[in-house]
């Protein structure tokens, strides 16, 4: 995805990416049970976490799958899936019939966390419904994000989309039966605001439209009995004053949605996107937020400085962050997840493959350099 840097009175810094429970009321956040200050610290370090709830009966279920051993963290502290036959299970798996150990062990590092599954266009009803019924067999949530609205991307790495408002429509009628009555947390359309905001990015006839179609997305989803929906908001070092996404937020439906998301496939550190995310709840009726925090473990690269003008794509030195959870120690924010997932490239830049495509050895970088 385009724009995954700052947006400063037309100038931009972007990013790339691939395209590919139940409501108390009217929503439902997650779950914050009770635990010890020491769990909370430790999700922050981006351990492991066994052995921090009491949650005994929930925890550590064995996933199957190629994965060889990957199971799932206790629930109360994170509620998603972990795909036992995801890129990195599979590549550690192949790491350790390869002999290599080390390889394998830091590539369990990611193969153990849950991350979210980008939902395509070839069969995107099979592609849901295959996720969200093996996340409700093993007593899951499901971590999805829609990224298909039409003129995606400023037509960067991950440029294309739905070709039009009805096929936009049609894809998200598929997803949600998809999904059904089975439980999902949804990230709506990374960039697709702050796209709106950039000078030269979305074409202005099409601006109205978008608004309409993410207004629709976050209404219908939220029509479905077990689904919490955060709409996407950037991060801190692109559209720099929050009040400046107030309206275009509420024109594309936060006051329906549960909350917001920010730094998705991107790298700004956790403390600078709390700090923003508070900033701006008050702004639309003080809605909670998740952080993606898949990769910003080393935060981000000073490009600029550098003249790096692709600072956002594939940057060297980069790091996981903290593990994926909903016990953050503060209510306002719902949750650190892993929206981005970690070794899909964000581009052809610096040697990657296309956006979304796996690439082992960013993977290793990120597990290595994890704090």
């Amino acid at each position: 995805m385009y724009g995954r840097g700052s947006y400063v009175l037309g100038r931009r810094e972007g990013g790339a990416d691939h395209e590919g429970a139940r409501r108390e009321g009217a929503h439902r956040r997650p779950v914050r049970s009770g635990t010890a200050a020491g769990c909370v610290l430790a999700a922050l370090a981006g351990l492991l976490l066994s052995g921090c709830s009491s949650d005994s009966g929930t925890g550590e279920e064995g996933a199957g799958g190629s994965g060889g051993g990957v199971g799932q963290r206790p629930k109360s502290v994170t509620p998603y899936w972990v795909d036992p036959d995801g890129n990195a299970a599979r590549q550690a798996e192949a790491y350790r019939k390869d002999g290599k150990a080390e390889q394998a062990s830091l590539m369990r590092k990611i193969a153990k966390q849950p991350v979210a599954e980008w939902i395509g266009t070839e069969d995107p009803e099979g592609q849901t419904r295959k996720v969200t019924t093996a996340a409700s067999k093993a007593g899951r949530d499901a971590l999805l994000v829609l990224y298909n609205l039409p003129h995606r991307d400023c037509g960067q790495y991950s440029k294309g989309g739905a070709p039009d408002a009805d096929a936009y429509r049609d894809w998200l009628a598929r997803v949600m039966k998809g999904i059904g009555k089975r439980s999902a947390t949804v990230i709506v359309e990374p960039d697709a605001i702050p796209h709106v905001l950039m000078e030269g990015c979305t074409p202005a006839e099409f601006t109205d439209e978008r608004y309409q179609l993410l207004n629709e997305a976050v209404g219908k989803l939220q029509s479905l009995p077990d689904v919490r929906v955060y709409l996407d908001a950037g991060n801190p070092d692109w559209v720099r004053d929050p009040g400046a996404l107030v309206e275009p937020m509420k024109r594309a439906g936060i006051d329906t949605a549960d909350g917001f998301s920010l730094n998705v496939s991107n790298y700004q550190t956790t403390a600078s996107n709390k700090a923003y995310g508070k900033k701006f709840s008050p702004m639309v009726g003080n809605k909670p937020f998740v952080i993606d925090t898949s990769r910003n473990g080393n935060g981000p690269v000073a490009g600029a400085a550098g003249g790096d003008e692709e600072a956002w794509c594939n940057p060297k030195g980069r790091a996981l962050g903290a593990a994926p959870t909903t016990k953050t120690g503060d209510e306002i924010v719902d949750g650190y997840l892993w929206i981005k997932r970690p070794g899909e490239s964000d581009g052809e830049c610096k040697g990657g493959p296309k956006a979304g495509e796996w690439w082992p050895s960013y993977a290793l970088g990120l597990a290595r350099n994890q704090r």
